[in-house]
């Protein structure tokens, strides 16, 4: 009985631990998509121009957000709000004949398309951390199960008069 029991917990530890190491994979492959994507559009804004200078693009979280921060203050010198932007227009609706509006909504995109880089990498290290800690709890498990193995091999055959 208790070897059975040895080896349920040894096969859960393993899968634990091969679960971590899925999480931990695809976060890593999400990371480098995103990356690459980033890199692809060769975004430089909110860079300095030290970093322009070097080749540096947007291509991390702290940058991403850099950047959205940086079209909201530029969209600010439209309108600071898109209520406010309806309000100025004589029908009170969005007029993509506007030059205003137009700018207005396809900066709002942008640093909405900012924001979700910066929220998905945020998402790709919590699914790196609970790979990490799956694989630790893994093995954690694992090493109880050889634990438990290796005592009922050595233990004495139970009396069985």
């Amino acid at each position: 009985m208790r070897r059975n029991l040895a080896i349920v917990v040894m096969v859960l530890g393993i899968v634990s631990l091969a679960v971590g190491g899925v999480y931990i994979g695809l976060g890593v492959q999400k990371n480098n998509y995103l990356v690459t994507q980033l890199k692809a559009q060769k975004v430089t804004l909110g860079l300095t121009t030290a970093q322009i200078a070097k080749g540096d693009l947007v291509d991390n979280m702290q940058e991403a957000q850099v950047a959205a921060n940086t079209l909201g203050e530029h969209l600010g010198s439209i309108a600071k709000t898109y209520s406010d932007l309806m309000a100025a227009n004589p029908n009170g609706k969005y007029d993509p004949t506007n030059a205003s509006d137009l700018s207005y909504t396809q900066g709002l995109n942008m640093e909405n398309s900012f924001n979700l880089v910066v929220l998905g990498f945020g998402v790709i290290q919590e699914t790196e951390v609970t790979g990490a800690i799956l694989a630790v709890i893994g093995l954690a498990i694992l090493l109880i199960g050889i634990v438990l193995f290796r005592k009922e091999k050595t233990a004495p055959a139970a009396d069985t008069k």
